[in-house]
């Protein structure tokens, strides 16, 4: 194994020959000089993996030295060693991007410490992180293997979340796998839950069922209004792992109340899901109820040109007809910017419901252009594009105008999607649905195990096409291909997102309040 290669900068480097035999001791290689111009020559002419540098040199002094340094090497590791406490020299030098601050006199062990925290640290993280979740492997495989119910399945996928981030941040890809193999377990298992209770749900609600797309407003949204200004911010297709991500940024500007989720309906797709959750209502009570709303499956129309009037309904129906709201949908920069724009007038409502669809967007640029796969190659990739966009969006500009304003923020959205890569065949006639997770019309042939069928749409709410219509759903990270050109219909859609099926990504989503920081 190489040594590490340390250069050391100090005028008086004489007297700190004993710290640099003690690292020699150590299997360290340590190059001494004596000035902030040989440092910079240094490491212009040869690779280092940390350079120790005396902030109180004649000449060049370290912090100058620094900057050059920054400049030729900017991931170099610097620890800066100072005689001085004052704050100006460390604002200084902390904003040159050090490593590690040191006060003289240090001793041998300091610096050693230095040197480990800034070597190991990616080493030791990992190994904690590995030995973390092999700890937690068996308490969650018991509790999947249990029967627990929609509470608990909610807890299982906030802990698969939070090890799937520490483990792809640790970048371990020997426990990443068992921890892809452990999601795989509990999301067939979530798929024989929600084949065992999810017609139960909606046919006889009970303590036990869960808060859902069309019960979400009545619980969260109604009791916040008319108390303060509310900002209802619907981001399409957001699934759990992606808020987590986004949520330090959204701490900076806000006091997270409460970070929960809830379990989108069925089909888990845009139509039936968002649909649902503005007007606080089931497909087919929509259909029945308000048909001039509603746009059926094999229409053109678009299918979610109606929420503002849904929203509308759902309002009078819970006695609050007389909510001055505004409804915006953001599917291109100008409109996002005239938002923006609009700010002081959205803080005049009692309501202001803005739906991104950048989330979804993304999830079917992936699929339909080559460079976008690369980019987001995995699920890691595919949060890197989201925390990069939110982080350079005009959403993030709004949510610091809110700073200071009073304002509730309740964040969510309509379901989450999968990276599917197990293609199931269906046949069916023409006039069966495109979705690659569920499928609605009648005469379709497939293996009743690969699918959570649903024979009688009024059982599931959905609305009926013809007499016949019946609807299934692919499960876990399979996809529907059709028999008659089905290797090329495999390979495209291998290792693409989908949504409108069943999984614990699709159907357990993000339900955020937050209260705006003075």
């Amino acid at each position: 194994m190489d040594k590490v290669k340390i250069l050391w900068a100090d005028d008086e480097i004489e007297l700190l020959k004993p710290h640099i035999l003690f690292l020699e001791e150590k299997n360290y290689s340590v190059t001494a000089v004596k000035s902030g111009d040989e440092a910079i020559e240094k490491v212009e002419e040869f690779h280092f993996d940390v350079v120790f540098l005396d902030e109180n040199m004649p000449g060049i002094t370290g912090l100058d030295a620094l900057v050059s340094i920054k400049k030729l090497r900017k991931s170099l590791p610097v620890v800066m060693i100072t005689k001085s406490e004052e704050e100006h020299i460390m604002e200084e030098a902390i904003g040159g991007e050090i490593s590690d601050y040191l006060i003289k006199p240090v001793n041998p062990n300091q610096i050693l410490l230095s040197l480990k925290k800034i070597l190991d640290n990616s080493r030791l993280i990992t190994e904690k992180s590995t030995s973390e979740y092999q700890k937690e492997f068996r308490q969650i495989s018991m509790q999947i293997s249990n029967r627990i119910d929609a509470r608990e399945w909610i807890n299982i996928q906030k802990q698969l979340v939070y090890w799937d981030l520490k483990l792809s941040n640790a970048d371990e890809s020997g426990m990443s796998d068992i921890l892809k193999s452990q999601k795989q377990e509990a999301n067939n298992s979530f798929c024989r839950f929600i084949e065992q209770n999810y017609l139960d749900w909606l046919n006889n609600s009970d303590r036990n069922t869960p808060l859902m797309s069309h019960t979400l407003l009545k619980e969260k949204l109604i009791p916040e209004l008319n108390q303060e200004s509310t900002f209802l911010i619907v981001l399409d297709c957001l699934r759990y792992d992606q808020w987590r991500v986004l949520q330090p940024e959204f701490s900076k500007h806000f006091i997270i109340e409460e970070d929960d989720c809830y379990y989108s309906i069925l089909p888990t797709a845009t139509q039936f899901a968002r649909n649902s959750l503005f007007a606080g209502l089931l497909p087919s009570e929509i259909q029945n109820r308000y048909p001039n709303l509603w746009i059926d499956e094999n229409q053109d129309e678009r299918k979610n040109e109606n929420e503002s009037d849904l929203l509308k309904e759902l309002l009078k129906r819970y006695g609050k007809a007389n909510t001055k709201f505004s409804f915006n949908k953001v599917t291109n920069l100008y409109k996002a910017k005239k938002i923006l724009d609009n700010f002081h007038q959205l803080k005049q409502n009692d309501l202001n419901v803005i739906v991104y669809n950048f989330v979804d967007t993304l999830s079917h640029a992936r699929t339909d252009f080559k460079v976008m796969r690369e980019l987001a190659e995995d699920e890691k990739g595919y949060r890197s594009i989201t925390k990069s966009w939110f982080e350079n969006s005009p959403l993030l500009e709004m949510l610091k105008l809110l700073r200071g304003t009073g304002s509730k923020v309740i964040l969510t959205t309509d379901h989450g999607s999968v990276l599917v890569d197990n293609p199931k065949k269906v046949l069916g006639d023409k006039d069966i649905s495109s979705n690659l997770r569920y499928k609605a019309g009648r005469n379709m042939q497939y293996k009743a195990k690969d699918v959570f069928e649903i024979d009688r749409p009024e059982k599931g709410f959905l609305p009926k096409l013809n007499i016949s219509t019946r609807y299934i759903f692919a499960k876990n990270n399979d996809f529907f291909a059709y028999p008659n050109n089905y290797n090329h219909y495999s390979n495209h859609y291998k290792n693409t997102l989908q949504h409108g099926g069943v999984s614990m990504d699709e159907i357990i989503v993000p339900v955020i309040t937050m209260k705006t920081r003075q």
